[in-house]
């Protein structure tokens, strides 16, 4: 069966995309960003294919494209799109894909709908990525916990930041969940720089046989 992973975060912003295009480059999988909310800047796929040296044809085109970036229930109605979920079904090239959620676990996609709740359906491996630094804690442990109330399977927790050893663990003694590793801050972030960090801070054997 194909490997599939579904990068999600308990928030926006705290380097999950980063995190998709070193995955996505050390996998040498195929990369799907469902819903994009926010062009105006560049995009998810785009630092994707920048930042992990995606080849074209392993990106696979957003099912929606919008406007603004804002949660993509919102950004949908002031594009006067409509979102149909079940029009999200994700793809199935030859070899690994990583699919890259919106914001959080609970991000509405529409006025019914959250993420959570499609990832549910997919029952892909889910990998969170969760920040080291305050407040973390508390974030992490409810975003596993609305994940494994929908049974949705989850590969691990993927730390973001600089080393926090008691936040880290006490979450993962908490939670239930592994914890794969940690990518370091990196400046300037290059594909050279991530790569290392990523291989300094994850066992790239551990997501070519995943279980959850």
């Amino acid at each position: 069966m194909t490997q599939r992973f579904v990068v999600t975060g308990t928030d926006t912003g705290i380097g999950k995309t980063v995190f998709s295009a070193a995955l996505t480059a050390a996998l040498g999988a195929h990369y799907w960003k469902p819903v994009q909310a926010g062009l105006n800047e560049e995009t998810d796929a785009e630092i994707v294919a920048r930042l992990g040296r995606v080849s074209p044809d392993r990106i696979v085109p957003e099912a929606y494209r919008l406007k603004t970036p804002a949660s993509p229930h919102h950004a949908a109605a002031l594009d006067d799109v409509r979102i149909d979920p079940d029009a999200l079904v994700p793809p199935t090239p030859s070899g690994p894909l990583v699919i890259e959620g919106a914001g959080g676990v609970l991000v509405p996609l529409t006025s019914d709908i959250l993420f959570a709740d499609v990832f549910a359906r997919w029952q892909a491996s889910v990998i969170l990525c969760a920040r080291t630094s305050l407040g973390t804690i508390n974030h992490t442990l409810m975003s596993v916990e609305a994940l494994q109330r929908r049974s949705v399977p989850i590969f691990g927790i993927a730390f973001v930041g600089e080393e926090n050893i008691e936040t880290q663990k006490i979450i993962v003694h908490m939670s239930g969940a592994r914890a794969l590793g940690r990518l370091e801050p990196t400046s300037p972030l290059t594909h050279d720089r991530l790569m290392a960090a990523f291989h300094r801070g994850f066992d790239v054997a551990m997501f070519r046989s995943p279980k959850s």
